[in-house]
């Protein structure tokens, strides 16, 4: 199982992460902001659980590419 985390507020709008992870984010096209597919929002974070193991490298090469380090990805 893969969690990923978004911190969708605190996004610059970079890109990285769409260019990275495709499959998993998106750019939106009303505030510029990165958004994560099929997320969950609670309090401010957008979570995606996923049991498709093979989104954990473009996910972690996201979340190591964010300048503004509000991604998080965590395998369990």
């Amino acid at each position: 199982m893969v969690v990923v985390t978004l911190q969708r507020q605190k996004c610059i709008g970079c890109n990285y992460c769409v260019e990275l992870a495709p499959g998993q984010f998106q750019m939106s096209k009303k505030d510029g902001k990165s958004v994560l597919l099929h997320a969950i929002e609670k309090k401010g974070f957008f979570t995606l659980k996923s049991s498709e193991d093979t989104i954990l490298e473009s996910c972690e090469n996201a979340s190591n590419a964010c300048p503004v380090k509000i991604i998080s990805v965590k395998q369990i």
